[in-house]
């Protein structure tokens, strides 16, 4: 399975999310650079690695946005202790304004 299906999988079992999108952005971060085994690398862009992920759920609806985070971090914790790099959550209980 990949890092994106899993992802989405959790997210939909975690949250009954009303919206869902998970959108990979790792081609978006070549020539980057990070810290892998205490050396510098440069991201070459491939595979699944920087995601950003947008969810509308009843789940959110009174938790702050420091909560929310916690909360999709918490669902993802295996993700990004397996090399999940980078992770954008953009969390919003339904009626809130959402840019997409």
């Amino acid at each position: 399975m990949s890092i994106q299906s899993s992802i989405e999988n959790k997210l939909k079992r975690a949250f009954s999310p009303e919206r869902l999108a998970v959108i990979n952005e790792s081609h978006l971060h070549a020539g980057h650079h990070h810290v892998e085994s205490g050396h510098h690398v440069e991201f070459d862009g491939k595979g699944e690695t920087h995601f950003r992920v947008r969810l509308v759920s009843p789940a959110f609806s009174g938790m702050s946005r420091v909560e929310r985070h916690r909360a999709v971090n918490t669902a993802l914790a295996d993700e990004l202790k397996a090399g999940l790099h980078a992770l954008a959550i953009e969390p919003s209980a339904p009626g809130e304004k959402t840019r997409w």
